[in-house]
């Protein structure tokens, strides 16, 4: 455990030490996975599936904000849906004016929760998701987090309904792709389920993880995780997807895992030493309960110089060019 918290308390150093040049390296990173998925994807329109096009936006949004990565990622997957059909990308186009409204109204700092939700969506463990915002954040972040899952069952809709949308040209055509559409996303009851359950959780984990008891943060973090899972087992049985039980039981133990190791980063506490001080004014009596955190300091090695002054301690008599040179009096060069 000592070496674990070791090497956490380094980490922080390090990232505190270079957090100008590593934040630009992160944001990198999370705008070109991001590209690249919805390059993999829904990668209809070819021209702006080139890799170099991908890291020269990636690049920029590394040293813009947030709002820039998230309107990049907006127009990309607008683009990559009109080319699959008109009706797609006119659909999309108004589904993220409205997302980007309710984001700058309620949860504008929370901007990188609605590129990563996906990102946890496609890679199987979405449950994360909800817990880590009540645990690190307020209760609005989860607005970003419910717009990036919203958008990942959307785009499944459309690639599931990528043959139909693909042709029928005509004036009917085009009135049952925007019907089709519509139907693929209002009638998608995994989607309201994963929401409500999202929105629940994280208001849920958010009051837990503030209580004055000790292990809140780990008691929030269980009762989070059993919330999800007993409510998607439960829902997904009643809307007839019982294959996805394997994946959620899978998912959830992944996310625990994450969910602890956040825990060991952000709230890592010695409870073992909890103190309770009593205290009083002219107008309150005060009761504060500290808990230290579990913290161990880093061993560094000390290199000891020894001057040549101290060795001359030693000795008993010194040196003329010795003494002028701890005076700094220089002699000319005639005198060397």
């Amino acid at each position: 455990m000592t070496i674990l918290l070791e090497f956490k308390e380094k980490l922080r150093s390090f990232y505190g030490k270079y957090e100008i040049y590593l934040l630009p390296v992160i944001k990198f990173l999370l705008a070109l996975g991001v590209f690249w998925m919805i390059r993999q994807k829904i990668g209809y329109m070819e021209r702006l599936n080139s890799l170099s096009l991908l890291l020269i936006v990636a690049l920029a949004c590394s040293v813009l904000p947030m709002a820039v990565m998230l309107l990049a990622a907006g127009a990309l997957i607008t683009l990559h849906c009109y080319a699959l059909s008109m009706q797609a990308g006119v659909i999309m186009f108004v589904l993220f004016v409205i997302m980007y409204l309710l984001y700058f109204r309620f949860a504008s700092g929370y901007g990188y929760n609605a590129l990563l939700a996906p990102i946890a969506c496609a890679l199987g463990f979405p449950y994360v998701m909800p817990v880590a915002n009540g645990l690190l954040q307020h209760p609005a972040s989860v607005i970003p987090t419910i717009c990036g899952v919203i958008t990942y069952y959307f785009l499944n809709g459309i690639m599931a309904s990528e043959t139909s949308l693909s042709i029928a040209d005509d004036e009917e055509g085009m009135i049952g792709r925007f019907q089709e559409i519509i139907k693929q996303f209002v009638g998608n009851r995994e989607m309201y389920l994963a929401v409500a359950l999202f929105a629940a959780v994280t208001v849920t984990v958010y009051v837990i993880r503030r209580l004055s008891v000790d292990y809140a943060w780990t008691i929030a973090i269980v009762i989070g995780m059993l919330i999800q899972f007993l409510g998607f087992f439960i829902g997904y049985m009643e809307i007839g997807l019982s294959s996805r039980t394997s994946a959620l039981v899978i998912g959830s133990l992944i996310s625990l895992a994450l969910l602890f190791i956040l825990q060991f980063f952000f709230f890592n506490l010695d409870y073992t030493r909890t103190e309770r001080v009593q205290f009083e004014d002219d107008e309150y009596y005060y009761y504060v309960k500290a808990v230290p955190k579990s913290y161990v300091a880093t061993r560094e090695k000390k290199v000891k110089k020894i001057s040549s002054r101290k060795k001359r301690e030693s000795r008993d008599t010194v040196t003329r060019k010795e003494l002028m040179e701890d005076m700094e009096i220089y002699m000319d060069e005639e005198d060397r």
